[in-house]
């Protein structure tokens, strides 16, 4: 009897435990415009859509003028609709879609205007599994028209997928364009590089996966700085 309420005890003990863990580890993404694109990707992966913000008096508020709270810089998949895969309505969020979710002066352009000019706080690029763009690249060759243009924006990602020779060179792959690109945003000056210096916007790289529908938010820069500080001390 005491072995089974010490084996019922620890159970859920252990539950216990894992909630706080889990709890801990979303508590970065609890509140503010990222927490709102976190919750909007529980409900469009659960399937408990809002639909919020789609009516006429909605509409009707929107001609006067706009204020988005994030900005979504994304593929052009037409798998990855951003305002539906966060749940969005209308004037939630300023897009910016490109293949291959890759910058130029244009989209800089965008997303400054975003910011600067709407208001907007947080960038968020948005990067995809097996993404056709990324694939095009890695596997090389002439590229048709203008998609060459393309594939040269993604050609730092793809040599570092080739130098990591990892498993899924296209995942690989993915991930470090993400990378790239918010590293890109964060020292654009002079907007975007002076807000986040000072605090006033935050860019975080994202993944959307394709089969079950779930962004997974990467870690930011202070995060990875102070990852790598600690490896370096232990070594």
């Amino acid at each position: 009897m005491r072995h089974r309420v010490f084996v019922t005890s620890f159970v859920a003990v252990v539950a216990t435990s894992l909630a706080v863990l889990a709890h801990f580890s979303e508590a970065r993404y609890a509140g503010g415009a990222l927490g709102e694109l976190v919750q909007g990707n529980r409900r469009f992966v659960t399937g408990r859509f809002e639909h919020a913000r789609l009516d006429k008096e909605r509409r009707d508020e929107l001609a006067k003028a706009q204020h988005p709270f994030a900005v979504v810089v994304g593929c052009s998949d037409s798998r990855v609709p951003p305002e539906l895969v966060f749940d969005q309505g209308l004037g939630d969020l300023f897009v910016v879609r490109v293949a291959g979710n890759v910058i130029d002066d244009a989209s800089l352009g965008s997303i400054e205007y975003a910011v600067e000019h709407l208001g907007a706080n947080l960038v968020i690029v948005l990067g995809h599994e097996r993404c056709g763009a990324v694939k095009a690249a890695l596997d090389g060759g002439e590229l048709p028209g203008h998609i060459g243009a393309i594939a040269a924006q993604l050609s730092p990602a793809i040599a570092e997928a080739k130098l990591d020779r990892g498993p899924d060179p296209l995942d690989t792959a993915v991930r470090a364009n993400i990378v790239r690109v918010v590293e890109q945003l964060r020292g654009a000056g002079p907007i975007l590089a002076e807000k986040v210096a000072s605090d006033e916007l935050e860019i975080v790289g994202a993944r959307y996966d394709l089969d079950t529908g779930e962004i997974e938010f990467f870690p930011d820069a202070a995060e990875r700085k102070k990852s790598a500080e600690k490896q370096s001390a232990q070594h």
